[in-house]
C-alpha cells in the first residue's frame, strides 16, 4: 500500500533526534512522499535541508503560516515571493486564517492570504489552506479569487457536510488527518457523504496524532491509521483509499 502524507512538519525541532529514523519508519509503511508546508522565515533552512537530504521522499512548499502574521508580515511575504521566484516548490503554503489563538491580526491575515493566492496563480501552484476556527473567512477570500485557475486543499478539514460541499464546489480538496480517528472529531458524520476523489491524507505531524497515539508526537508512520479510519467510515477497501488519495495528491502537487 502506497500512501502520501500531504501535510507534515517533519523538519520540526521535535524530530531533531530521530528525523532519519522517522522517515525510514514511514517508508517501511508505504508512506513514499511527504509534502512539507513552510511556517515562516525561521523554518525555511531546516525544511530545505530536510528536502536536500531526502529528495525522493520530502518535498517543500513555500508560504507564510497565519499564526506568524503580525504587523511585519510584508517582510515575511517578500521572502516567500523571493523563494518562489528562485526554485520550484510543490505548493504555496501553508497559509490562511487562524482565529483560534488570537483575532488581533485578522485584517493582516486576510491581506497575507490574498497576496499568497495571487502568488499561487502567478506560479501556477496549488495553495494549502489553514482554516482553524476560520472556515467562512478563508472560504470567502478563496471563492472571490477562484476564476478556474486556482486549486488547492483545505488542510486539516474538520467541518460540516455543508462546508465539504462548498470546498468541492470550489474545485478544492479536503485534507483528512488524525481528527478522523477522534471520538468527537465530527468527521464520522461527514466522510460517508463525500467522495474519495475530493480527499488527500495528511498527518500534520508532529501535531494531531491519531488514536491510539493521541496526545503523543505524531509522525508519518501513523498515516495508515488515518487511511484505515477513512476506509471504515466511507465503507471502502483501504487499498482504494490509498490509491485514490495518492493519485489526488500527485495531481494536486504535480511533483
Amino acid at each position: 500500500m502506497t500512501l502520501i502524507d500531504s501535510h507534515a512538519h517533519i523538519y520540526s525541532e521535535q524530530f531533531k533526534q530521530d528525523r532519519d529514523q522517522a522517515l525510514a519508519r514511514a517508508l517501511e509503511e508505504g508512506v513514499e512522499k511527504i509534502y512539507m508546508p513552510n511556517i515562516d522565515h525561521t523554518s525555511i533552512d531546516v525544511m530545505l535541508e530536510t528536502e536536500a537530504k531526502h529528495p525522493n521522499q520530502c518535498i517543500a512548499m513555500m508560504g507564510l503560516h497565519p499564526t506568524s502574521v503580525n504587523n511585519d508580515f510584508e517582510k515575511e511575504l517578500y521572502l516567500v515571493e523571493e523563494w518562489l521566484g528562485k526554485r520550484k516548490f510543490a505548493a504555496v503554503g501553508e497559509c490562511g486564517i487562524d482565529l483560534y489563538w488570537d483575532k488581533t491580526f485578522l485584517p493582516q491575515q486576510q491581506e497575507a492570504l490574498k497576496v499568497q493566492v495571487q502568488l499561487a496563480k502567478k506560479h501556477q501552484l496549488a495553495i494549502v489552506l489553514h482554516t482553524r476556527d476560520s472556515f467562512d473567512e478563508t472560504y470567502e477570500i478563496i471563492a472571490a479569487a477562484q476564476d478556474g485557475s486556482l486549486k488547492g486543499v483545505f488542510h486539516c478539514f474538520s467541518g460540516t457536510v455543508e462546508q465539504a460541499a462548498k470546498v468541492k464546489e470550489l474545485g478544492f480538496l479536503m485534507g483528512i488527518g488524525g481528527v478522523a480517528t477522534f471520538k468527537n472529531g465530527g468527521l464520522d458524520k461527514v466522510l460517508p457523504h463525500v467522495s474519495l476523489d475530493d480527499l488527500v491524507l495528511e498527518t500534520d505531524c508532529p501535531y494531531l496524532a491519531p488514536v491510539p497515539h493521541r496526545g503523543k508526537r505524531n509522525e508519518p508512520v501513523y498515516l495508515p491509521l488515518v487511511a484505515r479510519r477513512v476506509a471504515e467510515l466511507m465503507q471502502k477497501p483501504v487499498e482504494e483509499v490509498a490509491v485514490t488519495t495518492t493519485r489526488n495528491a500527485l495531481n494536486l502537487f504535480k511533483h
